[in-house]
């Protein structure tokens, strides 16, 4: 594999913490990958295990998910992440994740969890429930913008039970993106569904727009993008692979070097991307 890679998508909750559909997904998209086999009997990542699980993927670095979304997923606390950074502080990063549903004043617990040393927050209007304009969040905006922190943001269908895929409209965002425009927004899974076209318009047309390759199988991704200049688009690409939703991320890697793309290219989307927007990774 090309010098060094970075998983910016990756799940690694306390599995009681979840809801059954949570599970059934991971089994089904993991394939053959054995994600389990980071975890004890009872459902606790067992931070070696999960640590040496990704060296032999040939992940550098990995982005770690917390999620507050009780209606889809369940909650899935940062906190259970923790042990994991405290193993690798070199290899595991954390991202923190907000519910205005769920927190008040919802800034300040932005301000708890990068606390916590998060090097980006994430948004889950679909499985939130919440549109990306929701007035609590401007201040989260503004709270990131002034500190160099990148705004994650689901993009995109969810096919869990208590989603609303209508909040997963990246144009739904053109509003903040205009307002806050030095702010980086990852749009994650790049759209999915119904709108490629609508994430990768933007990525192109706005300097502050990136996507995230979580969920998408590579292959698929000139199917996906097929109105767009794929070796220009993939210049806004960031690697990512919603683990352990995946058959492996050697696998993808491998498969996104199929694609054709020059060396430059996907050293960029692999790691040069998101090396530029999280800060003190270090590659």
């Amino acid at each position: 594999m090309p010098g060094e890679v970075v998983d910016a998508h990756v799940h690694a909750p306390r599995l009681s913490t979840l809801k059954p559909a949570w599970l059934d997904w991971a089994d089904e998209f993991s394939g053959p990958h054995d994600w389990r086999a980071a975890y004890d009997r009872d459902g606790v990542v067992v931070p070696a295990k999960l640590d040496a699980l990704m060296a032999a993927e040939g992940v550098a670095r990995a982005l770690l998910f917390a999620e507050y979304s009780p209606r889809a997923t369940g909650i899935q606390p940062i906190e259970d992440l923790l042990p994991i950074v405290e193993h690798n502080p070199e290899r595991f990063r954390l991202v923190a994740n907000v519910n205005p549903h769920l927190h008040h004043p919802v800034e300040t617990e932005v301000e708890r969890q990068l606390g916590f040393g998060a090097v980006a927050v994430k948004l889950h209007p679909v499985h939130g429930c919440f549109p990306g304009d929701h007035p609590e969040l401007l201040a989260v905006y503004a709270l990131c913008a002034e500190r160099g922190v990148p705004v994650i943001v689901h993009s995109g269908t969810s096919n869990f039970p208590g989603s609303r895929s209508s909040f997963g409209d990246p144009a739904s965002f053109l509003d903040v993106l205009e307002q806050f425009p030095s702010l980086p927004f990852v749009f994650a899974h790049g759209g999915r569904g119904w709108w490629y076209d609508t994430a990768a318009f933007l990525a192109l047309a706005k300097p502050n727009v990136w996507l995230d390759l979580a969920g998408l199988p590579p292959r698929k991704l000139p199917e996906y993008y097929q109105r767009f200049d794929l070796d220009r688009l993939a210049s806004r690409f960031v690697f990512g692979t919603d683990w352990p939703g995946v058959p492996g991320t050697r696998r993808n890697v491998e498969a996104l070097g199929s694609l054709g793309w020059p060396d430059d290219v996907l050293r960029d989307v692999l790691y040069g991307n998101a090396a530029k927007l999280f800060p003190g990774l270090g590659v």
